[in-house]
């Protein structure tokens, strides 16, 4: 694998799991072109190590305690707006790639791929070029995750509260109750979801919260 001709590729590990930190510094450390300069639990930490470290790539984990990695992918990319940062996790929904890469993140790998597609990821995103997961659907993310982004934009925000009480198993009058809202009134803005979402009933609406990360 031939990264940069002049010098290491600076790497920081970002994952609250030590074991899978430390497996990935092992599975790294033949590589001469890499050189993995430190690991840290969680995004607040990431960001940090940024400072003092001076990282050329980070690879980070998506579910991080304190702060979700695309928070953190989105804080460090308005620090450092040319840091290459590789998501590798076990979360292998589209939308939740579509999202990555928005925030900033230029490669996306899943923790149960091979030695290989996690040294090309490297590579590629080393050197500036989008990289997916080969297992993921690549036109969903491009495709099917936008379309998730338009109608999320056209729900208003006591619709998105109504969605998430929703696909917390709340009934109707449970929400009215909770928002201090009229049962008619949750019963509208369940209708309007439906219909902006073109949902037949609350299990396509639990579909849609997922898809939508609410």
């Amino acid at each position: 694998m031939n990264l940069c001709q002049n010098k290491k590729t600076r790497l920081l590990v970002v994952d609250d799991h030590v074991l899978i930190s430390d497996g990935i510094k092992n599975l790294l450390s033949p590589f001469s072109g890499i050189e993995v300069v430190g690991q840290v639990e969680n995004g607040l930490d990431a960001y940090s190590a940024c400072q003092t470290l001076s990282p050329d790539l980070i690879l980070m984990d998506l579910n991080l305690p304190g702060m979700r990695g695309v928070d953190a992918i989105r804080r460090v990319m308005n620090r450092w707006p040319d840091m290459r940062i590789l998501c590798i996790t076990a979360i292998s929904e589209e939308y939740k790639v579509r999202e990555a890469l928005d925030a900033g993140a230029k490669g996306y790998v899943l923790k149960n791929s091979n030695q290989q597609t996690l040294l090309s990821a490297i590579e590629a995103v080393v050197h500036n070029r989008e990289f997916i997961d080969p297992s993921l659907n690549v036109d969903l993310v491009n495709t099917v995750v936008g379309e998730d982004n338009s109608a999320s934009a056209s729900l208003t925000p006591r619709e998105t509260q109504i969605l998430k009480l929703i696909s917390e198993g709340l009934k109707n009058r449970e929400i009215a109750e909770k928002l201090v809202i009229s049962l008619k009134t949750v019963e509208t803005h369940r209708l309007n979801l439906m219909r902006k979402l073109e949902a037949h009933n609350a299990a396509e609406l639990v579909h849609w919260a997922r898809r939508i990360g609410i």
